[in-house]
């Protein structure tokens, strides 16, 4: 297959502008500048075209501007883009809380709060985790990735960048190990939750919540244990500990089912949602019981939360998620992991793959036997194949994640493993 010579002139300027004026917190693995994207693709500024598996960070999940989201965003815009949330009722937000009580699990006896983005909803349920509960300490594990917000980033415990000179950072946060099947199947986390944590550092009672992705992201595309979850729940429920389901990633159909942890069958106190939610449009929400989202008008709010436009953005992404696009993250992701699986066994350096429905991953390392992981291996795999036109993300220590738009075809995802082979192959010549 033939590579693309990257950056070309055009993006080579806006890279270097971007440079001089873009802070320089952000990472950019890809040497281009996209310019528009259809459906499962993009194109940058001289005409490079990709396969996007990348999706803005599971984002777009109809894919790029899907021609129902452009009909509901113009319609929207017309007639209303901003009223704040925060002071006056509109029919959007609350069609689209309506819709969340409905389909998160759980009875309908819930509440949504309305923000923008993934660290806001997680910003409010922390403080609504404490509010409710009257206890102070919070549960996360390492490797999770809950934002770079304060409350969020006091979470996170993924990369020692994300938090390095950020100090102090929130106080009463206790970090546990998440259960990884590949590199530690023997450790019993909720043994140890129960039978070192809160006999030492993080008596029970003082718990207000413990926040947990279904699957970690930026972690690793990390699959816990098959009883893990409805152990953990018993084990918090006994404790009257809220459980924070952070559902950014890993909800909203990436998995092939609406949301992650229905997998497991668990219902949360607390659903954070955001990222795919709205096909791009920003927005977030926080979903929890009545009893628990009882708090006082002025406990916390959010001027933009809640646009028109990305309301309705939300529903119309939703109502395709439903009537078609679950059901086709179901079949083209387990045709996805079936073919990564057979490369895997071509190449020693791919030591695990992994995934549920379109949320997809390869763990890169030295050496299958010891584990050890390779992130320079990893990274290189990651150019080459943005080099023969496949945009695709890192995460974990040295994995690779497909994120492919939910509206992937067949021959979209025998074109990723073919660029995907094609760079392994390279990589190992």
């Amino acid at each position: 297959m033939e590579k693309l010579n990257l950056p070309g002139p055009k993006a080579k300027e806006i890279i270097e502008e971007d440079e001089k004026f873009v802070s320089s917190s952000y990472g950019r693995p890809h040497p281009t500048a996209i310019e528009y994207g259809k459906g499962s693709w993009v194109w940058d500024v001289d005409g490079n075209k990709f396969l996007d598996f990348s999706t803005g960070i599971s984002v777009c999940n109809t894919g790029h501007c899907h021609p129902e989201i452009v009909r509901t965003i113009q319609e929207q815009s017309e007639l209303l883009i901003h009223m704040s949330n925060s002071d006056f009722r509109y029919p959007s937000l609350v069609r689209l809380a309506k819709k969340l009580v409905e389909i998160t699990p759980g009875d309908s006896n819930k509440r949504v709060f309305f923000c923008n983005s993934g660290a806001e909803s997680v910003e409010a349920a922390i403080k609504l985790a404490r509010w409710a509960t009257k206890r102070q300490l919070i549960l996360a594990f390492y490797g999770a990735f809950h934002g770079r917000t304060y409350g969020a980033m006091s979470l996170t415990a993924s990369k020692e960048v994300q938090r390095e000179r950020f100090g102090p950072l929130l106080p009463g946060v206790i970090h546990i190990p998440f259960p990884d099947t590949y590199r530690n199947p023997d450790f019993d986390c909720v043994k140890y939750l129960e039978e070192v944590v809160f006999k030492t550092i993080a008596p029970p009672n003082d718990v207000a919540a413990l926040f947990a992705e279904p699957i970690q992201g930026e972690g690793g595309y990390i699959i816990p244990p098959p009883d893990f979850f409805q152990e953990l729940k018993k084990l918090l429920d006994k404790y009257g500990i809220l459980f924070v389901d952070d559902e950014v990633q890993a909800g909203m159909g990436r998995t092939g089912k609406m949301f992650a942890i229905e997998h497991w069958g668990i219902i949360p106190d607390i659903i954070c949602v955001a990222k795919g939610i709205a096909s791009g449009m920003p927005i977030g929400a926080t979903v929890a019981h009545r009893n628990i989202m009882n708090w006082p008008q002025g406990a916390h709010a959010s001027t933009f939360g809640g646009n028109p436009i990305s309301c309705e953005a939300a529903l119309t992404t939703i109502k395709l998620l439903e009537t078609e696009l679950i059901e086709n993250a179901n079949n083209m992701g387990d045709y996805f992991l079936q073919e990564l699986r057979k490369l895997s066994t071509e190449y020693t350096f791919i030591g695990d793959v992994r995934g549920k429905g379109l949320m997809l991953a390869c763990e890169i390392v030295k050496d299958r036997d010891t584990k050890e992981p390779d992130p320079e291996l990893r990274d290189k795999i990651i150019h080459e194949c943005c080099l023969r036109g496949l945009l695709i993300l890192g995460c974990g220590t040295s994995v690779i994640r497909f994120m492919s738009p939910l509206t992937v075809n067949k021959e979209e995802v025998d074109f990723a493993l073919g660029v995907f082979e094609d760079s392994l192959k390279a990589i190992k010549r």
